[in-house]
This record gives structure tokens, sequence and C-alpha cells, in this order.
């Protein structure tokens, strides 16, 4: 491979280096194979960046090496990266992100080794107004996705009781995320005391496999259900993300029965996915997380 190219991508000139840089030194993967992979993905993926501020997760050395977010959408930037300005309370200014909305945008970044894409739960046009509500399931020392995948049924379960329908994925890294489209004016407030309240309910019925408080010495064992992911300041891994894991996992969407099948089964390894399985399973089945861009919902 080329360590060097320049690509016309959308009608926009873009000069890559270091093509044949190795980011993923277990397996080898290049930033060149990461490229790739956001240019075959972007179809699917484009949608669920589009309009939603964007930190970027740049490791410039490989997932072995340092990194950095970059909240504010850097200076360097080709004219035609779109960006938007949200207040943040905490820093008492406003930070200008970058919007994900287009290929040339999307391979950019990847250049800049921004393996990982995070995105808020808002759009920068309506910033405290979430689209969805996200429960980050994370399994404590002696926990598994497996567990994860437990308690995502559970969760399933507590979320129909309300007439809300829920949308599983893969956290590309250890645990397991339900996406609840909501699409319908709501605030972080309203969605950060229901989820909240939903994640108590579930440790108080399942003490022994469940926890909702932040405390990692009490996670032995147990699945955290990280509520608090429902904040205007805080941002979730996109879906069809690359992860900075020992290999390309991507965070990648799942149908409830291959949950079910997986736990069953006693596999954690259905529930991983590398750039090439997440491919096929695009071009066999398009977009199941589609659903999540579209559906309203009202939590009750």
């Amino acid at each position: 491979m080329k360590t060097e190219a320049t690509l016309i991508v959308g009608g926009k000139k873009l000069k890559l280096s270091n093509l044949d840089k190795i980011l993923y030194p277990g397996v080898p993967f290049t930033k060149g194979q990461v490229i790739d992979y956001y240019v075959r993905i972007s179809e699917v993926l484009l949608p669920h960046l589009k309009d939603h501020p964007l930190t970027l997760k740049r490791y410039p050395n490989g997932v072995t090496g340092e990194f950095f977010y970059e909240k504010r959408c850097p200076d360097f930037r080709p004219p035609w990266v779109k960006t938007a300005g949200v207040w943040s309370e905490r820093n008492h200014e406003t930070i200008h992100y970058c919007l994900g909305n287009n290929l040339p945008t999307l391979v950019w970044a990847a250049n800049l080794a921004d393996l990982e894409l995070h995105t808020s739960l808002a759009k920068a046009r309506n910033p405290d107004r979430p689209t969805v509500m996200v429960f980050d399931l994370d399994p404590g020392q002696g926990a598994d996705i497996l567990d994860c995948a437990q308690v995502a049924l559970w969760l399933r379960e507590e979320l129909e009781k309300s007439k809300l329908t829920s949308f599983p994925k893969t956290s590309g890294s250890k645990g397991l995320q339900l996406y609840v489209p909501l699409n319908t004016p709501v605030t972080f407030e309203r969605t950060k005391e229901f989820s909240h309240a939903i994640a108590d309910r579930l440790t108080a019925q399942h003490p022994e496999h469940v926890l909702a408080r932040m405390e990692k010495r009490l996670r032995t064992r147990k699945v955290f259900i990280d509520w608090s992911q429902n904040d205007t300041h805080k941002t979730t891994v996109c879906v069809y993300s690359l992860r900075a894991r020992e290999r390309p996992t991507v965070s990648t969407p799942v149908r409830w029965t291959e949950v079910m099948r997986a736990l069953d089964d006693k596999d954690p390894g259905r529930l991983t996915f590398e750039t090439s399985a997440v491919l096929e399973r695009v071009a066999k089945h398009g977009d199941i997380f589609e659903p999540v861009l579209t559906l309203k919902q009202k939590l009750p």
C-alpha cells in the first residue's frame, strides 16, 4: 500500500498520509484499512452521525499509544468541514464541534487517526433535546458481555411495560448498549430521571447481578447500568464506529434474537464483530439500527 495518496471524495480533494502505519499492531491493521472501512460503511454510518456534535478520539500512534479527545473541531480543518457551536455550561463558552455529515469529512477524520466516533445524543440545532435515551451496560470484574446480554433482556422487558421499543448494539468493547428512540420533544433531565429509575428498579429486582451506582468497587461480578450517559455534556460511541481495542472491533447493531442466542449458547463470540463481519452483515441485512433514526416514542 502507498504511504501517501490524494483522493477525490465527494468532489473534495484529500491528501492522505501514513496509510501503511499500523494502528492495530495485534492484527495488524493499518490506517489505510481504517479509512477503507469508514468509506465502505459510510452509507449506513453517516445518517447516524448527521447533525450530531462529534467528538474525535484520536490515536496518532495506534491503539497501544497515547490518545486524546478533541471536542473543538481543529482549526486546520478544511473549509468544507461543517461545524456547529454548542454552549457549554461547564466551560462557560461556545464549543464549535465538527459535524460528520458527509463522506469527505469522515475520510478527513479517519486520516487524523480518529478511530472512534463519539456523538451527543442530541442534534446540534437542539442541544438540550435528545433524540434517544441510552442504557450503557458495563460488566465489572468477573462479569462479561453475556451477563450484559441477560441484563439487556431484563431491561427490554421493563421498557416494554412502558410501551417503549429498544434496540441493542454492542459497544465494540466489553459491553452492550440499549437505545430507546424518542424523536419527540423531551429534555435530558427527563431521560436521565427515567433511565435512572429503570436502572434502580432492575437493581432492586436483581441485586446480585445489577448495579445502578457508579462506584467501581461495587461492580465485581455485576453489570453496571450507566444511565448517566443521558446528559447534555456526555457522548456515546456511534453505531458502526471502530473501537480502540486489541483488534478492530466495531460497535455493531444486533437483533434481540442474536442476544438471546449468544446467551443460550454461552458464546460471547456471537456478540463480537470486527470490520469484515460488520460489512458482510450490512451487505446482507442493511442498517438494522435505522429505526432509531425515525421511530417516535414518548416517555410515560
